[in-house]
């Protein structure tokens, strides 16, 4: 059913333009003898077809039309206005003004007829491409959300094909993840980034794929050896995500390369200091070695929760960026829940 808007200041013209509406079919005539009134109503209702009188009080049809078309979504609905033989001038004013055809007085039954179809009919076909356009953007919107489930499902399962070969956990991806998120939003980053670092944060030691088992696995001290085979993990890691056309990959390449820096230069691999390492690898740096500290492992007792915020405290400025410190510590109470959420499971010691 359409609506059609009929404002006039006579009522004889507002009772014929209602019955040529009505022989319309399919359409609902709203009548207004008032454009004052009428624009208040078109605040709050869409219209399909606008007729409009030039001649009224308060506010002639080009006001009338300017008005309307200055209100949201109602730029493409078709107007008619009408006016007299006389009136070449306002007819020409009235298109340039927003009007789609105009309808001379007295009105003629089959002109009317014609141009009100006319109108309709474009409103419908206006309607249909809008209605299409959502119909696309849902199923869009559908196909990019089922495209990120997968992506994030890749990621997962990377993240623990690194695990699988390290006597990290599960529990750990995510508290260290979680923990990550916190310092970004202590820092005041926006949600984006925040939900961003949260799920590249788990990619951080994917590198450790390539290190030998006999290192990797090692459960006492490595060699300075051993120990240089280890730190190249973080530029594997880059290596292997970086170049990804996911942002989630990239911003994951950027944390395995750099989460192992220290901020007085003396971290590895590139030796980078203070803001020359990217901020994602100064916030997982400081939720990883957190969670390593403070989680057991077969071949380590779990520090207790105030040694890990002392040792965190007094790494400002050398291991850590300070500002990620203090994100962190703003958010303990946070960082606990964190951890009492995803607990490991039982650790068999050495």
């Amino acid at each position: 059913m359409n609506t059609v808007l009929i404002i006039d200041d006579s009522d004889i013209n507002l009772t014929l333009i209602k019955a040529l509406v009505l022989k319309l079919g399919d359409c609902t005539p709203v009548l207004f003898d008032n454009p004052v009134k009428a624009f208040a109503w078109c605040q709050e209702n869409v219209p399909d077809l606008v007729i409009v009188d030039y001649m009224m009080p308060d506010m002639d049809g080009l006001q009338f039309i300017s008005s309307f078309r200055a209100l949201h979504g109602r730029t493409e609905i078709p107007v008619l206005m009408v006016t007299a033989n006389d009136q070449k001038d306002i007819r020409y004013d009235a298109l340039l003004g927003g009007a789609n055809d105009f309808l001379t007085k007295p009105i003629d039954r089959i002109e009317f007829s014609a141009r009100a179809r006319n109108m309709l009919a474009l409103r419908i076909g206006q309607k249909f491409l809008a209605d299409r356009a959502q119909h696309l953007s849902v199923l869009v919107d559908e196909q990019t959300q089922a495209i990120r489930a997968r992506e994030q499902e890749l990621i997962f399962r990377m993240s623990r094909a690194a695990e699988f070969r390290d006597p990290e956990t599960g529990a750990h991806i995510q508290r260290m993840a979680y923990y990550s998120r916190l310092i970004a939003k202590g820092l005041g980053l926006d949600d984006k980034v925040q939900k961003l670092i949260l799920e590249a944060a788990p990619l951080h030691d994917v590198g450790k794929i390539g290190i030998p088992d006999y290192i990797l696995l090692k459960p006492g001290k490595l060699t300075h050896e051993e120990f240089e085979v280890m730190k190249g993990h973080a530029q594997l890691g880059h290596e292997l995500l970086d170049d990804s056309g996911s942002d989630i990959l990239r911003a994951g390449a950027e944390i395995a390369l750099t989460h192992h820096e220290k901020y007085d230069g003396s971290g590895y691999p590139n030796g980078l200091a203070g803001t020359k390492i990217a901020l994602y690898g100064r916030i997982v740096a400081v939720a990883d070695v957190f969670d390593a500290l403070t989680s057991e492992r077969p071949y380590k007792r779990a520090w207790p929760l105030e040694d890990a915020r002392k040792f965190l405290e007094e790494g400002r400025g050398k291991h850590f960026d300070p500002m990620c410190v203090e994100a962190f510590l703003a958010g303990w109470e946070e960082a606990l829940e964190i951890r009492q959420r995803f607990k490991d499971e039982e650790v068999p010691m050495l």
